[in-house]
């Protein structure tokens, strides 16, 4: 009985454990997916890589390339969405001088998007210079959604779609575009029925409708990383205050970034298509959500790609229209209207008045009737080079589609305009040898002025530096009255600034400024090189002795120009013989008879130098101050350099340091 029952036990043991075996959980392998994410931003029009203004195809830039990254990217993996970041429709002679102004053409640009398979844009600020209805054209042409989550009407009803959710391998991905909220600065005219959120605002707003019913939260943001105007244009702000945004494109200030903000990656590129962003997420499903378990960013560089024979052929007839455009031959120049540069990599055209300057002054005066007019060289290297002139000449003169305006101003308002400029110029230090530009301010936002006469003291301080400012000989007065010719783009700035308070007694719009500059040459025909030097920059002493030898090093490409971090700055810091002497960049030849102690101040502290072995009857001591050089020394005290170097046993006269003691033999 009993052995029979043990049976039994074992039995059944057996089978509840060969059920229970069998009933373990065991954890499978979760689902992952790989989605891929790619943005362009900034493209300005830039379909074929071709450079209009020279007439020659370019290797680094363009759609043509893009497209052939985006192709590559597709094929190794079909996860992938595109998103464009904005300014996309403006900034060639095709966009702007032939499809931007004429809405009954289809627009090339969004045309070949369509092509391309974009998933989504959000709007930039150039997309505003031509006007609302472009933009109404543009979103009624594009096969996807055109975003603006800051932009609303008066009455506070959205001006384009806040966001999109897209769903791709069952993840949901939420895509809010926001455009800069510094537009109505720049295009204030155009957009007076719209009102521009800051960023972080509205982000804030859509991330709160979306984080639930999304996987990923994507911002599409026409703005810097870093705010340029204040917290309202700061996408780093928004990312900060919105954690869950799990992926920040952003663009308008045309630099390179790859970089996590806390637990955000954000990507920017170059302008033009130089490059495309690329994002990879690894994301796992848990339950019915999915979580991002790895993601990463990497900036892909066009250059490496052949263009798409495929999107040359699709986009054809717009690049041919616009080759057509170009031949047409307006007018002759006699000279080059830029001179060449003293220093390579310092533009003449900053430094000092220039044809090329005066030449689109004269033309805003003259269809303006102004008084007074102020104008940029947008691009450092303009020119009107000797020989044909054609729409691709004024092109490089006048790079954006701006309108002319004139706007009365009181004698004070256009003081603290020319001090707003002159702003540009850092301050002239002892021992420099170059002038230099402030980094934090471009070179389209530094204006030069036609019709007075004036000179900038860059020796002051911002805010001080406007002298001797005359309008036909008088001293101008802060109640006089001018008529001023600027761009409408400038007008909005000063006004947001407080600077001008007046609104135009004259507007060009829609007739651009290139379009007047190409009129004006039209009717002369011939053109030759004209400049009434009517300012000029004072207070920096450049005649060091070694000058010439570093001017020399420069254009010999052995010492370097600084320029600005993101590269869109040239000459951010003047050459100075003292921190050049420092860095060792100044042969030791040059300096062998001066013992040189290090730096403790503001300024190289010299040894004194040697007595003379010779005695005087009389003599005076000099000690050198900054800015002195040995012949300035000798004519003060009527002699020469020549004996002020022998006396002083000084074997190289060229050099010469503050606190350094010359003697002045009287006999």
């Amino acid at each position: 009985m009993y052995s029979k029952s043990k049976r039994l036990f074992s039995l059944i043991l057996s089978f509840l454990l060969v059920i229970g075996i069998f009933n373990i959980p065991v954890k499978a392998e979760n689902e992952t997916v790989h989605l891929t994410i790619l943005g362009t931003t900034d493209l300005h029009a830039n379909i074929y890589n071709w450079s209009y203004e020279d007439g020659k195809e370019v290797d680094d830039l363009g759609m043509t390339k893009v497209y052939s990254v985006i192709k590559a990217v597709r094929e190794e993996n079909p996860n992938t969405l595109l998103l464009d970041n904005g300014d996309t429709i403006q900034g060639t002679i095709l966009s702007d001088d032939l499809y931007n102004n004429n809405l009954d053409l289809s627009h090339p640009v969004i045309d070949v998007m369509n092509f391309m398979g974009y998933d989504a844009m959000t709007l930039g600020n150039h997309e505003f210079n031509f006007g609302l209805e472009l933009i109404h054209k543009i979103v009624d042409e594009a096969e996807f959604p055109i975003l603006g989550a800051n932009i609303r009407w008066k009455d506070g009803s959205n001006f384009a779609e806040p966001y999109i959710i897209k769903e791709v391998a069952g993840i949901k991905i939420g895509i809010i575009g926001l455009t800069n909220p510094n537009i109505p600065r720049w295009d204030g005219p155009k957009v007076t029925e719209l009102e521009f959120e800051a960023i972080n605002v509205a982000t804030r707003k859509y991330v709160g409708e979306l984080k639930d019913k999304v996987d990923v939260l994507v911002v599409l943001a026409h703005s810097g990383l870093d705010s340029e105007y204040g917290d309202a244009d700061s996408v780093r702000l928004a990312i900060e205050e919105n954690p869950e945004i799990d992926v920040a494109i952003v663009g308008h200030a045309h630099i390179s970034v790859s970089e996590m903000v806390g637990n955000t990656v954000v990507g920017g590129a170059r302008d033009a298509g130089k490059q495309v962003i690329r994002f990879d997420l690894i994301l796992e499903k848990e339950g019915d959500n999915w979580a991002i378990i790895d993601k990463k960013v990497e900036l892909i560089d066009v250059a490496a790609y052949e263009a798409s024979e495929e999107l040359k052929e699709y986009a054809k007839e717009y690049h041919e229209a616009t080759l057509d455009f170009l031949e047409e031959v307006i007018g002759q120049a006699t000279e080059d209207f830029h001179p060449a540069s003293e220093v390579k990599g310092i533009p003449e055209g900053q430094i000092r008045d220039t044809a090329v300057m005066d030449l689109i002054n004269d033309v805003q005066l003259k269809y303006s009737g102004a008084d007074i007019s102020a104008a940029a060289l947008f691009q450092p290297s303009s020119n009107i080079s000797k020989g044909d002139i054609t729409y691709s000449s004024i092109f490089d003169i006048y790079k954006y589609p701006n309108t002319l305006v004139g706007v009365e101003v009181t004698g004070k308002e256009l003081k603290n305009y020319m001090e707003w400029s002159a702003s540009y110029y850092n301050t002239y230090k002892p021992g420099d040898v170059t002038i230099s530009f402030n980094p934090n301010i471009r070179g389209y936002n530094y204006d030069m002025f036609q019709g007075v006469e004036y000179k900038i003291d860059i020796s002051k301080p911002a805010g001080e530096r406007i002298v001797d400012l005359t309008f036909k000989g008088k001293p101008v007065k802060d109640d006089d009255v001018f008529k001023l010719a600027i761009n409408n783009y400038r007008l909005s700035g000063l006004q947001s600034m407080g600077i001008i308070n007046n609104e135009p007694y004259f507007d060009s719009d829609p007739i651009s400024l290139r379009s007047y500059i190409a009129q004006y040459i039209r009717e002369l025909g011939t053109i030759e090189p004209n400049v009434d030097n009517n300012w000029e920059i004072i207070g920096a002493d450049l005649d060091h002795p070694l000058r010439d030898y570093i001017i020399e090093q420069v254009n010999l490409g052995n010492i370097a120009i600084p320029t600005s971090e993101d590269g869109r700055t040239v000459n951010v810091k003047s050459l100075n013989v003292y921190e050049l002497i420092e860095e060792g960049l100044i042969p030791d030849e040059l300096l062998t008879d001066i013992e040189i102690e290090e730096t403790v101040t503001d300024s190289i502290v010299v040894k004194e130098a040697p007595t003379a072995e010779y005695t005087f009857s009389k003599y005076d001591e000099y000690v050198v101050k900054p800015g002195d050089v040995l012949w300035k020394i000798a004519e003060k005290f009527n002699t020469t350099w020549q004996r002020l170097a022998e006396f002083n046993k000084l074997k190289n006269p060229h050099l010469i340091f503050p606190g350094q003691k010359i003697i002045i033999p009287q006999n």
